[in-house]
């Protein structure tokens, strides 16, 4: 039976209402340098819980203070922030969604001078400091205290953060992590024994998934990982790029869309855990079309939910959704108040 955008299903015990995801996005210059929630977060996530996706996973969150891409990121890397952060969960709960927390560390991409890297690397003007094994473990007991967090902050779950370049994703990608530990030579053990920590201090039912570089630094390497990390019990796998500098991405020529939607597809064919899909998905249709297309679980749209917050909602009434206009620098990231696609689509509301 074909699945369809509609579809209710379930990830340990959170039941999610359809197949649309909102997907984590961050939100620049809406926090200072505490990395506390603002009044425009809880609004913002309200109102795109109300807009009728099945499930928001809240933008890259950061486990260590030194850890941010940017130095207006949410934190969650002390207990002040729970407070905060349950203001969100409470404003997308009493719209019926759920909602996931995506925790993050940027390592060599962050803003930190020192970045902490698993292998001394350079990337642009920034060259990775590698990391000691005692290193590795306080970094593990933050992504692992934040979890605790999210989980007292009333959050569903944690996706954990192992794509696009981030600290997670280097310890992935063979090109990067040169380690001659069980570090580099088990790539996955860094993430495996974060797993292992929450999954002791949190319910049964409190879902961890991981949000997972495709092509990392090939699709059979992608795929390797996510047979591991099923078999250690990860809960769903999102699939994304992961270190774009050393990555071999590949589609067959007549794949209608993103190569990150095809490497979706075919990990799927490997795992019986929840795949998700992500990129370039504008309009209903194509949401539709990837679905039927690769069989997975779940497809995110990102910008076009941030252009219309409504999307959700309209795809499953099968209205015209207002989109994401594709400007050549995303105007909402820099200011809401300027972006295109909003525009348009409040225009259209009045």
């Amino acid at each position: 039976m074909k699945k369809q955008l509609s579809d209710s299903f379930s990830i340990r015990n959170t039941t999610i209402r359809n197949r649309i995801c909102v997907p984590p996005m961050v939100i620049y210059n809406w926090s200072d340098g505490s990395g506390y929630v603002d009044d425009k977060h809880v609004e913002h996530y309200r109102r795109l819980a109300r807009g009728g996706a099945g499930l928001i996973i809240q933008e890259a969150t950061c486990v260590t203070e030194e850890g941010k891409l940017a130095q207006t990121q949410l934190g969650i890397w002390e207990d002040g922030q729970i407070e905060g952060l349950r203001r969100i969960t409470d404003a997308v709960h009493a719209e019926g969604c759920p909602i996931f927390v995506q925790i993050h560390h940027a390592g060599i991409v962050g803003i930190a001078q020192h970045a902490l890297c698993p292998s001394a690397y350079v990337l642009g003007d920034k060259t990775g400091v590698e990391m000691s094994v005692e290193q590795i473990h306080t970094m593990q007991q933050a992504f692992i205290s934040a979890a605790r967090r999210a989980y007292q902050a009333g959050y569903d779950g944690v996706e954990l953060h192992g794509c696009h370049r981030y600290l997670m994703c280097q310890f992935f990608n063979s090109r990067v992590n040169t380690r001659t530990d069980t570090y580099g030579t088990h790539p996955e053990q860094f993430v495996l024994e974060i797993l292992d920590g929450i999954r002791k201090i949190v319910p049964e039912d409190f879902v961890v998934g991981i949000r997972l570089g495709a092509f990392e630094p090939t699709l059979q390497d992608g795929i390797r990982h996510a047979k591991i990390l099923e078999e250690h019990g990860i809960d769903f796998l999102d699939i994304s790029y992961g270190f774009t500098e050393e990555q071999e991405a590949e589609k067959p020529a007549d794949f209608p869309y993103k190569d990150i939607i095809y490497a979706a597809g075919e990990i799927k064919k490997q795992v019986s855990v929840p795949v998700f899909a992500v990129n370039g998905i504008r309009v209903p249709e194509d949401a539709r079309g990837a679905l039927e297309l690769t069989d997975v679980d779940m497809i995110d749209v990102g910008r076009s939910s941030l252009a219309n917050p409504e999307w959700a909602s309209d795809a499953l009434a099968g209205r015209k959704a207002d989109k994401c206009v594709d400007c050549s620098v995303c105007q909402w990231r820099i200011n809401p108040d300027r972006c295109a696609g909003r525009l348009l689509h409040e225009k259209r509301q009045k």
